[in-house]
């Protein structure tokens, strides 16, 4: 009932998600009244993170089609190739809206990108800002943008629920910093919450990424996909610390190494392109290696050296955080849980299964990863999608009337953060749904984890949402007998042809 909530708030187009594909969904949506929810500061999420760069064909020698064939190389087998096409043809055009938005990027001395190169590409097309601050850049200049355009943005308001009435979205619950019980009404909602990084017990995602996309479209009824492709970065810096600071792969591309405790450079043996080789390869190498007792370094001290503090300054003042200098200290890494190539199963113009839903960035599933995300892929996918988003949710017609809201749920007060069961949900997830699983840990976690989901007080919350999406990770983990990309089953090593596919369920 509306009379159950504090405030009802309505709007032509709400946006869940403050990053890099929130906003940009939110400014594409043009004159119509757009207000974005942010469960915490506009900058909580993943993108001001990014510090590697965006992909795009925007230099001599290079071409969206070439871009395009990289993407799928990478993605294993199961990219929709006419998203893929879409990312890459319409890449050019987005850069070029960032910076006629105040996007400022790295550029050579004749006022060309500077662009850079990284895993699984062919050419450098990987454009930069700041040498290694890209994400902060842009989520300064999209955050800039929709204030300059009028953007309502409500801060440290929790997403709940999705209102339906007859089948369609009509807005959706959540909850203000003081507990006051709000109710959005809208027409359009776009789901732009991010990935579910802080699933696992080493990750490199901040504290919000929690998989909230995925399971307030799950309780809603929306198809997903591909939800067992999980991407672990191979060189988080092994430091103790969660998050795990993130050593950009950008240091390989400019030719750092990776090396044993006897400096013995072991990529070699893995891979044709070594250090270049797709991130699962080399996050599997490592975790192998570092099984096996092994050290496991990044050394950039020839590749980069003198020129670490202006090309790559992020980095470099991580490392000292940590008492190291790396023009001259190789640095120690291990993977991390990094990104989600599954999410919420949408079209190209990032329209969800159900009505008046959209998704877009990491909480989306376009088809455009595949099975392995291509690097500096994932900025890019905010920009194009947020962006053909923002535009068709504008469309979507008058806001819902009172009687179709008849059914919003009160999502009620927070019932705690259940810090015991947080952690061994971490914990299980880490350790049975990380770089390398089989069926039996599939089967030990699926059912852990039903009974961490009994133990919750009732009510809704951020570990409510977490227990959801790792039952759904895991239970995808479990449906795919094959290994592919992001997946590594060692009970089932090899891929299968008769799954080179996406897995959807729900809807």
């Amino acid at each position: 009932m509306i009379t159950d909530f504090d405030a009802v708030l309505p709007a032509d187009v709400v946006v869940v998600g403050s990053g890099v594909a929130g906003l940009t969904a939110a400014l594409a949506a043009g004159s119509r009244r757009v207000v974005v929810l942010s469960k915490g500061r506009l900058d909580a999420g993943s993108t001001p993170w990014a510090q590697g760069g965006v992909a795009a064909a925007v230099g001599p020698g290079d071409s969206p089609d070439l871009h395009a064939r990289d993407t799928l190389a990478v993605g294993a087998g199961i990219n929709d190739p006419a998203a893929v096409r879409t990312l890459a043809r319409e890449a050019a055009a987005r850069i070029a809206d960032l910076v006629a938005a105040g996007g400022r990027f790295d550029r050579s001395a004749d006022g060309a990108f500077s662009l850079g190169r990284e895993a699984g590409h062919s050419v450098h097309r990987i454009l930069h800002a700041d040498g290694d601050a890209t994400g902060a850049e842009v989520q300064r200049a999209l955050a800039a943008a929709a204030t300059a355009a009028g953007v309502e943005a409500h801060r440290n308001v929790w997403a709940a629920d999705l209102v339906i009435d007859g089948g369609r979205v009509v807005g959706v619950t959540g909850r203000g910093p003081g507990g006051e019980r709000l109710l959005f009404p809208a027409p359009a909602v776009i789901l732009a919450t991010g990935g579910a990084g802080r699933l696992w017990s080493h990750t490199t995602n901040p504290p919000a990424v929690t998989g909230d996309g995925i399971a307030v479209a799950a309780r809603a009824g929306a198809a997903l996909a591909d939800l067992e492709f999980v991407q672990f970065h191979p060189t988080a810096l092994a430091s103790g610390r969660d998050p795990m600071p993130l050593l950009t792969e950008a240091l390989r591309g400019e030719g750092a190494i990776l090396v044993d405790e006897s400096g013995e450079r072991f990529m070699l043996a893995e891979h044709p392109d070594a250090e270049l080789a797709p991130r699962d390869v080399v996050a599997r190498a490592i975790w192998w290696r570092s099984r096996e007792g092994h050290g496991v370094f990044l050394d950039a001290r020839s590749a980069v050296g003198s020129r670490f503090p202006s090309r790559f300054p992020t980095v470099f003042g991580i490392c000292a955080e940590e008492g190291l200098d790396p023009r001259v200290d190789p640095i120690p890494v291990a993977p991390a849980a990094h990104y989600h190539m599954g999410g919420i199963l949408t079209d190209l113009d990032g329209r969800a299964s159900l009505p008046g839903l959209w998704a877009v960035g990491e909480a989306a599933c376009t088809g455009v990863h595949g099975a392995n995300r291509l690097a500096s892929n994932s900025l890019l996918e905010g920009l194009v999608f947020g962006h053909r988003a923002g535009r068709w949710a504008a469309a979507a017609g008058p806001s819902p009337s009172p009687g179709m809201l008849r059914d919003a749920a009160d999502p009620g007060p927070d019932p705690g953060e259940a810090p015991d069961i947080l952690a061994e949900l971490r914990a299980v997830m880490w350790d049975r749904v990380g770089l390398v699983r089989d069926h039996d840990g599939l089967v030990f976690a699926r059912d852990r984890l039903e009974r961490l989901a009994e133990k919750l007080p009732p009510g809704s919350s951020e570990v409510h949402n977490m227990t959801v999406a790792a039952r759904l990770i895991t239970e995808s983990a479990l449906a795919r007998p094959e290994s592919r990309g992001g997946h590594y089953r060692s009970d089932r090593p090899d891929a299968d042809p008769a799954w080179a596919r996406s897995l959807i369920v729900g809807g």
